[in-house]
């Protein structure tokens, strides 16, 4: 188990919007202290990254390794800094990580219209993934981005956005292989992805558009909490992209992937918005060496605002989803699912607060990937209290779904009835909303 790092610093622990003073003065008595969200770690029982030891993040940070940031440049310097001692970086305002936009990743070579006139499937087919000059520039240029926009998150630090407008445009935050994080209080826009890749394969050969780039990626990495954060794609939202091959040219990816034997994550007050491919807790079938017995995730009081699909897709792992409100539009209603049910998942979604626009099938909450069971009781459907399992079954049989996750959560702190959660999350989740 890695150690905890508790020095003599004023840390306070969070549950919900109580704050538990942890420091105490040189003579062991204890005293009020005005709070520093920097200082704060998340609270006791408060979801799966309360297990093992808790999340604390770099709330242990000396002087010299707390760091205020308002430059992309200066954001990455301080990530850099001191290796894993703990460290405390405030972003100030809204750092931009394309500034200079997508041309100034370009390579000698790549032209959309090029691209789009070599493998337009009329003339290339789709019986053969994309190759040739355009598709090599193509990869050159996406290189460029790629060093330009990923910062790596080192174990032992807490990010916070001071204020209420702080945070992240297109950057991709990499937490990866590292141990105790914590982001709070930052607006985190979707990074875009400018040079997405078609795959005249894929879709039955009908071909798509992939694209890089999650805005947050927890891979292989314990201990993380969220709380608090705006996810968005903000600018730059996918009714607005072109289409082309009459495919959506996809310059998006996920908002909070949670991958490769990631575990002991909570996810707590946060907003999610307008964006297709929200959340995966597992990313491969195939990775069951490194997800069993991981990916223990709870996820509680977030809003999920226009979101089409993944909030979240489970693989593998145990995760408690409660208390949060999903609200589908009336452009998704059709193609929409809040929880997916893949390989192994041991999902436990309760007490939760959907809302449907009218016609809207209430059956497509759930969607089966693999025969595994889960628990999902007393969630509320505009306002009524709703068996999601049943109804599901009844109006997709051909994707039946058994019940009984086979474990019960405990991590959790306030349970709020879910008649109560649409207005309790609507005031007091996302970023500019912290206690």
């Amino acid at each position: 188990m890695r150690p905890r790092m508790w020095h003599a610093h004023v840390m306070t622990s969070v549950v919900g919007c109580t704050a538990l003073v942890l420091g105490v003065t040189g003579t062991g008595v204890a005293q009020a202290q005005v709070r520093d969200l920097g200082r704060q770690v998340l609270g006791a029982g408060d979801g799966w990254g309360s297990a093992e030891g808790g999340t604390t993040g770099g709330s242990a940070a000396d002087a010299e390794h707390v760091y205020t940031v308002t430059t992309w440049a200066e954001f990455k310097a301080a990530l850099r800094d001191g290796g894993d001692a703990p460290k405390i970086i405030k972003v100030k305002g809204m750092i931009d990580a394309v500034s200079e936009g997508c041309e100034a990743f370009v390579t000698d070579g790549y032209d959309l219209q090029q691209y789009l006139k070599d493998y337009d499937p009329a003339v290339y087919g789709n019986d053969q993934v994309a190759r040739g000059p355009q598709e090599d520039a193509r990869v050159a240029s996406m290189a460029n981005q790629d060093s330009a926009i990923k910062a790596d998150i080192p174990s032992n630090t807490t990010i916070v956005g001071v204020g209420k407008n702080s945070g992240i445009l297109g950057g991709s935050l990499q937490i990866k292989g590292v141990s105790n994080v914590i982001m709070r209080n930052l607006t985190i826009e979707a990074p875009l992805d400018c040079f997405p890749k078609w795959d005249p394969t894929d879709d039955d050969n009908t071909g798509n558009w992939n694209s890089e780039y999650d805005a947050v990626v927890v891979f292989g990495t314990d201990h993380v909490w969220l709380d608090h954060n705006t996810f968005t794609d903000g600018r730059y939202p996918d009714s607005e992209r072109p289409v082309y091959f009459g495919k959506v040219f996809q310059q998006h990816d996920g908002l909070t992937d949670i991958v490769r034997g990631s575990d002991y994550v909570t996810v707590s007050w946060n907003r999610f918005q307008d964006h297709d491919k929200n959340m995966l807790i597992g990313n491969s079938d195939g990775t069951a060496a490194l997800d069993s017995g991981k990916l223990k995730v709870t996820l509680h009081h977030n809003r999920f605002d226009g979101i089409l699909q993944r909030s979240p897709r489970v693989r593998f792992g145990q995760v408690d989803v409660y208390n949060n409100h999903y609200v589908v539009t009336e452009e998704q209603k059709d193609d929409y699912y809040l929880f997916g049910v893949g390989l192994s998942s041991q999902l436990h979604a309760s007490d939760n607060a959907i809302t449907l626009p009218s016609g809207a099938s209430v059956g497509k909450a759930l969607k089966r990937w693999n025969d595994s069971p889960l628990t999902a009781e007393n969630n509320y459907v505009n306002g009524r209290l709703t068996d999601l399992i049943a109804v599901h079954n009844a109006e997709i049989p051909s994707e039946f779904l058994r019940s009984g996750a086979g474990w019960m959560p405990t991590l959790r702190t306030k349970v709020d009835s879910p008649r109560a959660v649409p207005g309790v999350v609507a005031n007091r989740a996302g970023a500019g909303k912290v206690c």
